[in-house]
C-alpha cells in the first residue's frame, strides 16, 4: 500500500503569504500541527491565510497509532506562547485560525487554560479573525471544556478520528464515548462543533454510517472526511484508499442524514478550507449568544 493513487498529486505552491508565515513561526518560536503533522495541504492553506497552531510544545504525553507527533515527556509549559500566537495572527492578518495542541495529560487542566488564553489574546490584537480550536479530550473533563468555551471561540472542534472498534489500535488512550460526550457537551450549549475522521484504516462503510448517525444525534455542524496516509513505516498500515467518487458519496450520505457541512476527500485534513466552511452554516450562530470573550 506505499504506492499513492493518481489523485494524491499536489501542485507545490510557495506564495509571498505562505513564506512569510514560514518566516513568523520561526521567528516566534512556534509550532504548527501543518508542520508537525506533515499535512500536504499546507501550501495551500497557508498561502488562504489560514494556519493550525499547536499549542503546548511538540511532545504529546500520549502515543496513537496514526500521529507523527513525538511522544514523550513533554516541556514545561511556555506561559509567553498565547501572546506570540496571537502576535503571528496579528502580524498576518490571518481571517481564520486554528488552535490545536498536543495532549498534556500531566497538566490538572490539561491545557485547557493556555487555549482560553490564546483565544483572547487573539480577540485583543485581531478581533476580526475567526477562531477555531481543535481540543483533545482532557480526560473528559467538562471543568476544562468550560475554560475553553468561556474565552469564546467561534468553532469547536474535536476529532473522533475513527470508528469506536479500531480505538484500542489508533486511539489507545482515547474513549470513542468519552470523546463523543464532550462534543455533546459544547453541542447543547449552542456552540458550533465539528470533528473529523480518518479513512483507510480498516473500517468499513457501515461503521462511517454508524459515526455519523452519532454525531447528526448531537448536532455536529460540520464533518470533514479524509484519507489516512501512514507518516512512517513505524506507524500504523494504510489498509485501503478510497477513491475520490467514494468520497463524494460518504459526503452526499452525511448530508442526508442531516451534517450541515461535510468536507470529503482524499487530501481533506480538519483546517482543510477550514475558513469557507462556516459559510454553510447560515441558520445558526457562529458564536454563542451572551457569551463574550474576557
Amino acid at each position: 500500500m506505499s504506492r499513492l493513487p493518481s489523485w494524491f498529486r499536489v501542485r507545490p505552491q510557495r506564495g509571498p503569504r505562505y513564506l512569510a508565515l514560514k518566516r513568523l513561526v520561526s521567528q516566534f518560536r512556534l509550532h504548527t500541527v501543518c508542520e508537525e503533522a506533515r499535512c500536504p495541504n499546507i501550501r495551500d492553506c497557508w498561502n488562504r491565510g489560514t494556519a493550525t497552531f499547536m499549542l503546548l510544545g511538540d511532545i504529546c504525553t500520549r502515543s496513537c497509532g496514526f500521529c507523527s507527533v513525538q511522544t514523550g515527556r513533554p516541556l514545561p509549559v511556555d506561559e509567553a506562547e498565547p501572546e506570540r500566537v496571537a502576535r503571528a495572527v496579528e502580524q498576518l492578518a490571518l481571517r481564520h485560525a486554528v488552535i490545536t495542541s498536543v495532549n498534556r495529560d500531566e497538566l490538572p487542566d490539561g491545557g485547557a487554560g493556555i487555549f482560553a488564553r490564546t483565544i483572547r489574546e487573539i480577540r485583543k490584537r485581531t478581533p476580526d479573525c475567526r477562531v477555531e480550536v481543535l481540543i483533545p479530550d482532557f480526560q473528559g473533563s467538562r471543568s476544562a471544556l468550560e475554560t475553553v468555551l468561556q474565552a469564546g471561540p467561534d468553532i469547536l472542534n474535536h476529532n473522533l478520528e475513527t470508528i469506536p472498534r479500531l480505538y484500542p489500535l489508533v486511539r489507545p488512550q482515547a474513549i470513542y464515548d468519552r470523546s463523543l460526550e464532550l462534543l455533546k457537551w459544547a453541542g447543547e450549549s449552542g456552540w458550533v462543533i465539528k470533528s473529523g475522521l480518518m479513512l483507510g484504516l480498516g473500517e468499513t462503510h457501515g461503521e462511517v454510517h454508524s459515526v455519523m448517525r452519532a454525531l447528526v444525534r448531537i448536532r455536529c455542524d460540520i464533518l470533514t472526511l479524509g484519507q489516512y496516509l501512514q507518516p512512517s513505516r513505524h506507524h500504523l498500515p494504510v489498509i485501503r484508499y478510497y477513491h475520490p467518487e467514494e468520497f463524494q458519496q460518504l459526503k452526499q450520505d452525511g448530508l442526508a442524514m442531516g451534517i450541515p457541512h461535510v468536507e470529503s476527500g482524499p487530501l481533506v485534513r480538519s483546517s482543510f478550507h477550514a475558513d469557507a466552511q462556516t459559510g454553510a452554516l447560515s441558520n445558526r450562530p457562529v458564536r454563542l449568544a451572551g457569551i463574550n470573550p474576557v
